[in-house]
């Protein structure tokens, strides 16, 4: 395969690489998306790249109503994951949120209160987007109010909380294993011209960086 971009030739695209690049597309989910609210460490942020893209979460969201724009994330941490990632950033609640209804069917935030479920008791096989927030003061009342409910990861010990990258971690995993019991991995989601686009967008990428 010839890739070209901005009128320059590049080298063919070895059949191998080709395989390798179709078969990680063709487990990619289109129906779990991870949105990060106001998450201020840059390498929380790659980590949680990192480990959506070990899962096949394509798309993420990053929203930062409250704090500025990230200008780059903390390379080391994500083995260069976002160049592989569909990253969305946005600045405001309520155009996020409509983005989001436009694709997913249930919208569940980390928050501690009476009416939160415990992960494991959730069903991840449907259009989910998981909600973190900032490592400070959590989500935001205004996104917790938009949300369709909220979710709580299971704890014994003393300190009641995780790191954001580590309770993302636990939580796409847990998704991990009910679409992989559910059968999602077995039938590519990501098809057709997006597939080919996503498909040429990666040919120019180097996988050791």
């Amino acid at each position: 395969m010839v890739l070209i971009k901005n009128n320059c030739i590049f080298a063919n695209m070895t059949p191998e690489r080709n395989e390798r690049l179709t078969s990680v597309l063709n487990k990619r989910q289109m129906n779990l998306t991870v949105v990060l609210e106001n998450v201020s460490d840059p390498h929380n942020i790659s980590a949680v790249m990192r480990t959506c893209d070990a899962v096949g979460i394509q798309e993420i969201y990053i929203l930062n109503s409250i704090i500025p724009l990230h200008k780059k994330w903390g390379a080391k941490s994500s083995s260069s994951a976002s160049k592989w990632l569909t990253i969305h950033q946005f600045t405001d609640v309520q155009t996020c949120f409509e983005a989001l209804r436009k694709k997913y069917d249930k919208i569940y935030t980390t928050h501690l209160s009476s009416d939160a479920v415990d992960l494991y008791d959730m069903n991840l096989t449907e259009k989910v987007v998981l909600v973190f927030g900032n490592e400070h003061s959590g989500v935001t009342e205004e996104l917790i109010g938009l949300a369709d409910g909220n979710f709580i990861i299971p704890q014994v010990g003393i300190i009641k909380s995780l790191n954001i990258s580590v309770a993302c971690a636990v939580s796409v995993y847990e998704a991990f294993r009910q679409k992989t019991i559910a059968g999602h991995y077995n039938q590519p989601q990501i098809v057709g011209a997006e597939m080919e686009a996503l498909r040429t967008s990666w040919g120019f990428l180097n996988e050791d960086t």
